[in-house]
C-alpha cells in the first residue's frame, strides 16, 4: 500500500511537498551513476588490459557490454518493476551498480572484471528505465523540467567519470584500481535517498493492460521512437571513438584532437539543460528534430570536406545536434499517458535502440580501414540522420502510444 497520501499529490496528480523534493534528490544522485561503469573505463583502459593480461577479445567483449546489457537487462526492467516495486527495483538497482563497480576496482582477473562490468552495467540499465518511469509517475505535469534534471544529471555524471579517472588514477600513483573503486562510493551515496523513499512505494497497478515487447512490436509509434534512439545513440558512438581520429587525420595534433572531444562532450551538459524544458513545451516536437538534423548535417558536411579547417566549430555543432538524446527522453514521457506506458516504452525504445545502435562503430572502423578513406563512414553518417529525421518526424508528432489501434484493441 502505498503512503503516497492526498497531502503530497498535486493538482496535476502530481508528488509534492518534501516528499518531492527527496524524489529531485534520488533522481539527481542516480542519473549521475548511470555512465560511470562505462565512462570511467576508456581513460585506463590500456592499463586495466595489461594489468589483467587481457586478450584482444577480452577487451573487445569489455567495450561491447554496455550495448549488450542496457539492450537486455532493459527489456525486463517493467517485469521486475511491477513485482518489485520502482522505489525497491532502483534501490537494489543502484547496489548493485556500486557492488558490481568495487568488485571489478578490487580484482585481478580478467574474467572476474567482466563479470562485475556487467553486474555494474546491469544496473544502470535498470536505472535507464526506471527513472523516465519515476518522472512520469511522480511529475506528470512537470515532466520536461524534471526530464532537464535527469539529462543534465546524466552528463554530468558521464564526463565527471571520463575527466576524473586519469587525475584520480596519477593521485594513487598509478593504481587504476583506486581510480575505478572512486565511482562505487558515488554509488552508495545515491543509494541513500531511497533507502528512505522505500516508505513510499507507489501501488503497482496489477490491473493495467500488458504493454510488453510482444504488444509493442506491432506499434508504429514504439518503433519510431526506438529507431529515433538508436540512431541518436549510433552517431553519439561513433563520434566519441572516431572523432579524434578524424581530426589527427586532418591535421590536428593528438592534444587538440583530445581537447575538440572534450568540448563536444561538455557540449551535452548545456543543451541537456534546454532541449528537455524546450520540446514539453509544444505538443509537436517535430521542429525540434528538424532542427538537431540540421545541425549534424552542417557538422558533419564541415567535418568531411575540411577537416583542416576550423573543425572544432563543426564538432560543436555535430555536439549540438546530439541534444536528439535528451529529446528522445522525453518523448518518452511526451508520448504516453501513463507511468505503466512509459516504462514499457522506455524499455522498448532504448533496449531495441541500443542494439540498433551498437553495430554503429564496428561498421565505421571496417569501412575506414578496408577504404582507407572517411568518405563512406561519413555517407553511413547521412544515412543514419536521414533516418533519423524519419523516424523523429513519426515520433515527434502529438499523439499516444494507448491510442494506436493495433494496442487500444
Amino acid at each position: 500500500m502505498s503512503v503516497l497520501t492526498h497531502q503530497t499529490r498535486g493538482r496535476t496528480g502530481g508528488t509534492t511537498g518534501s516528499l518531492a523534493w527527496l524524489l529531485v534528490l534520488g533522481i539527481v544522485l542516480a542519473a549521475l551513476n548511470l555512465r560511470t561503469a562505462v565512462t570511467s573505463v576508456g581513460p585506463v583502459l590500456d592499463h586495466i588490459s595489461s594489468g589483467l593480461g587481457m586478450s584482444g577479445v577480452g577487451v573487445g567483449l569489455l567495450t561491447t557490454l554496455p550495448v549488450l546489457i542496457f539492450a537486455s537487462v532493459g527489456a525486463v526492467t517493467p517485469a521486475l518493476a511491477r513485482r518489485l516495486g520502482e522505489h525497491r527495483l532502483l534501490l537494489l538497482a543502484l547496489v548493485t551498480l556500486g557492488a558490481g563497480l568495487l568488485i571489478r576496482a578490487m580484482v585481478h582477473s580478467a574474467e572476474v572484471f567482466l563479470f562485475s562490468s556487467a553486474l555494474a552495467l546491469s544496473g544502470g540499465a535498470v536505472g535507464n528505465v526506471l527513472i523516465p518511469t519515476l518522472i512520469k509517475r511522480h511529475f506528470p505535469g512537470r515532466a520536461g523540467t524534471m526530464t532537464t534534471v535527469y539529462t543534465t544529471a546524466l552528463a554530468v555524471g558521464t564526463m565527471l567519470a571520463a575527466a576524473a579517472t586519469v587525475p584520480i588514477e596519477r593521485a594513487a600513483d598509478g593504481n587504476w584500481h583506486v581510480a575505478l573503486g572512486v565511482w562505487a562510493a558515488l554509488a552508495a551515496v545515491a543509494a541513500i535517498p531511497w533507502l528512505a523513499l522505500l516508505r513510499s512505494e507507489p501501488e503497482r497497478d496489477t490491473g493495467s493492460r500488458d504493454l510488453g515487447p510482444r504488444t509493442l512490436i506491432r506499434s508504429r509509434l514504439a518503433w519510431a521512437v526506438a529507431a529515433y534512439f538508436g540512431t541518436q545513440s549510433m552517431v553519439a558512438y561513433i563520434m566519441f571513438g572516431f572523432l579524434p581520429k578524424i581530426l589527427v587525420d586532418g591535421g590536428y595534433t593528438t592534444g587538440q584532437a583530445g581537447l575538440v572531444l572534450g568540448v563536444f562532450t561538455a557540449i551535452g551538459i548545456p543543451v541537456s539543460m534546454v532541449v528537455p524544458w524546450i520540446a514539453s513545451k509544444f505538443a509537436d516536437q517535430r521542429p525540434v528534430v528538424a532542427a538537431f538534423v540540421v545541425f549534424y548535417t552542417i557538422g558533419f558536411l564541415g567535418l568531411w570536406l575540411a577537416p583542416s579547417g576550423p573543425a572544432w566549430v563543426f564538432a560543436i555543432l555535430v555536439g549540438i545536434g546530439m541534444g536528439s538524446f535528451p529529446l528522445a527522453l522525453t518523448m518518452l514521457a511526451l508520448r504516453t499517458r501513463t507511468p505503466e506506458a512509459t516504462a514499457a516504452l522506455s524499455a522498448f525504445g532504448q533496449s531495441a535502440g541500443y542494439l540498433i545502435a551498437g553495430a554503429g562503430p564496428l561498421v565505421v572502423g571496417v569501412m575506414h580501414e578496408s577504404s582507407g578513406s572517411w568518405t563512406p563512414p561519413f555517407l553511413l553518417l547521412f544515412a543514419v540522420v536521414a533516418v533519423q529525421f524519419a523516424t523523429g518526424w513519426y515520433a515527434g508528432r502529438a499523439r499516444y502510444l494507448e491510442d494506436e489501434r493495433v494496442l487500444a484493441a
